[in-house]
């Protein structure tokens, strides 16, 4: 029973390896320490999300690309839920993490350390600029996730995870109350959301946000109408 067991756990990591394409070889080295936990908000999809994103904005502005995979499929690689005192330390706990795994994969100290700044700058939360092309695509990448329909379904799905009420049923745009996200999710879209598009670092990232910021804000119009 052991047997057919590993045999299709090799092929599942080899299928999503082949997802990030053209660094496979990567990818099925990284690929088992890349998220964890249950948060779906966070999972292999986001990941992969993510690194699509990165490699679209590489493809720009340059950088080094296997830097930038690592980085990428190591970014969320320690769970921190958006409720926890931790939350800001996140990124610079994932860097550690991340930085132990690369140098048991016999990776130079350089590189570890290049990995490592863009992972720890990704954040949103954490407020550390990103000082090299790859941090800054990193950050770019990761905060398309945010915004956009994806974006949108995400918030929701995180306010699920933290019990949050959708919309304050009396005042929905928050006109005569203090904006709460924690208690109502579609508060999220003013206090953070609508906030990223100002701060993207490369200039194919600002071009993707703004697309993606439009359609975020359609949606929430489209919401509004609707309750």
């Amino acid at each position: 029973m052991r047997k057919p067991q590993l045999f299709q756990s090799s092929v599942i990591r080899m299928f999503e390896a082949k997802a990030f394409f053209p660094f496979e070889s990567l990818a099925a080295d990284l690929v088992p320490h890349a998220a964890e936990g249950d948060d779906g908000s966070h999972d292999l999809a986001h990941i992969l999300r993510v690194f699509k994103n990165a490699m679209r904005i590489h493809a720009d502005e340059g950088g080094n690309g296997k830097i930038l995979a690592a980085a990428v499929l190591l970014h969320d690689c320690v769970a921190v839920e958006k409720s926890s005192p931790l939350r800001s330390k996140a990124s610079a706990l994932a860097a550690e993490k991340a930085s132990g795994i690369l140098q048991a994969l016999g990776w130079a100290a350089d590189a570890i350390a290049s990995v490592a700044h863009a992972i720890t700058a990704h954040s949103f939360s954490a407020n550390i600029a990103p000082e090299t092309v790859e941090a800054r695509i990193l950050q770019d990448a990761d905060r398309l996730d945010a915004i956009g329909m994806m974006g949108a379904a995400r918030c929701f799905y995180i306010g699920g995870r933290m019990g949050s009420g959708l919309y304050d049923p009396f005042d929905p745009a928050a006109e005569n109350r203090t904006l709460d996200d924690r208690r109502y999710v579609i508060d999220h879209f003013q206090t953070k959301l609508f906030k990223l598009a100002d701060g993207f670092q490369t200039a194919a990232g600002r071009k993707l946000a703004a697309e993606r910021d439009k359609r975020l804000r359609d949606f929430l119009a489209a919401f509004m109408d609707e309750i």
